[in-house]
């Protein structure tokens, strides 16, 4: 029996969204208005889109398909006729079968942004809302091209923020692999070396000799306890509690925390100031853009905001009492607030952390280049060092 995917309105106006198996789309449509569902989209669930090539859809393939789509629907054409043309024009497969089926669903009377709902995976909670607000307030081109220049600047902020994870990352896993190297090949030709003349042999030697025997009789509990020890602290991560205090260390890390406290306020300020100036009310933007903050203190602080503008008080107060937004920011906000010019303020907020941010990337690697060659040279040449001390001692008593 085929699967159906549909999305429904309740009596109070409610998107429902589901799967239910049965033979038609007729009795589909025949189930949900027993259940006191207003039908919306109906749609058999493809069978081979588990197998499409593609399956991922980039960010820089989003930016294009919604760049694209601003202009079509600038010039006039219908929406069914731009996401045609786009579909048939998209070289990603699962992007283009996403395309077909919004197609679909709008020929079907759906509103774009109820057919976009049902694609979680290519469209986002944030994106969805902002079409509906443009949808209802007449402006989609306007927000569609919004929603653009706000994706190529998500992206370009995230990719400042993984380059400066790659150098250190490589360095690491560079000298996990020396150390792994010596204490496997290099360390057992001095152990029999030393082995064969009857000599005490200094501490620093007998731990790195310790250090190569255990590795090589209890390597596979060493990658147990290491995989164990990644697990839990991933299990711990999906608490609330565990996810609160580990976010909370990060942000207190040195240089690094300030990078994410950075990242974090441009991004904050950068989606709440593109939802609010595309039509979307002010506590539907909060809680967006708690849930796309990426960190649990930051969640936890626009929350606070949430409930602090519904309760007919300020934004700004909570996030100046979280301790994670500077007072620049905060105080930016509040004269934001009172001006009625809060999202403009936000923009001009989320431009100067941008460049925060770059500063904060150079400062971070600054800081890291020498720590890390200071690392490898102690941990690398330490272990040397630590293997010729017995030879000098050697090379000593020969001598006399």
């Amino acid at each position: 029996m085929p699967v159906f995917i549909y999305s429904a309105k309740t009596v109070t106006g409610e998107i429902q969204t589901g799967n239910v198996d049965l033979p038609n789309r007729e009795a589909v449509i025949g189930y949900l208005r027993r259940q006191r569902l207003i039908p919306v989209t109906v749609r058999e669930k493809p069978k081979d889109i588990s197998f499409a090539l593609g399956r991922r859809v980039k960010m820089k393939e989003t930016v294009h398909f919604t760049r694209q789509f601003a202009t079509m629907v600038n010039s006039g054409l219908p929406l069914v006729q731009c996401l045609e043309i786009l579909g048939q024009q998209t070289e990603n497969k699962f992007l283009a079968t996403t395309i077909k089926e919004v197609q679909a669903d709008v020929e079907s009377g759906a509103t774009l942004a109820d057919a976009l709902r049902n694609h979680p995976r290519v469209f986002t909670e944030l994106y969805v809302n902002m079409v509906a607000a443009g949808e209802a307030g007449g402006i989609l081109d306007t927000v569609l091209l919004r929603l653009s220049v706000f994706l190529e600047k998500n992206e370009a902020l995230v990719r400042k923020v993984k380059g400066a994870m790659i150098y250190p990352a490589v360095i690491l896993a560079v000298a996990v692999i020396a150390v792994t190297v010596l204490l496997i090949f290099v360390i057992p030709t001095f152990e029999n070396m030393f082995s064969s003349v009857n000599l005490t042999l200094p501490a620093p030697t007998r731990l790195v000799i310790w250090m190569s025997d255990a590795l090589q009789t209890y390597w596979w509990l060493m990658l147990g306890l290491a995989a164990a020890a990644v697990y839990s602290i991933r299990m711990y991560y999906k608490t609330s509690a565990g996810r609160l205090a580990l976010d909370r260390l990060m942000l207190r890390v040195p240089v690094l925390g300030d990078l994410l406290r950075k990242t974090a306020v441009a991004r904050f300020t950068r989606t709440l100031g593109t939802l609010l100036s595309s039509g979307v009310s002010i506590l539907d933007g909060l809680e967006i853009t708690a849930r796309t903050a990426g960190n649990r203190v930051i969640h936890d602080a626009v929350m606070r905001s949430r409930s602090s503008i519904a309760g007919g008080e300020t934004i700004a107060e909570p996030l100046k009492q979280s301790g994670v937004f500077p007072p620049m920011v905060t105080q930016m906000i509040n004269v934001g607030e009172q001006t009625g010019t809060i999202d403009e303020m936000l923009d001009k907020i989320a431009d100067f952390y941008d460049d925060e941010v770059d500063t904060a990337v150079e400062a971070l690697l600054a800081a890291m280049e020498p720590l890390l060659i200071v690392f490898l040279g102690v941990v690398v040449g330490g272990m040397i060092v630590s293997m010729y001390l017995p030879i000098f001692d050697m090379i000593n008593v020969v001598g006399q």
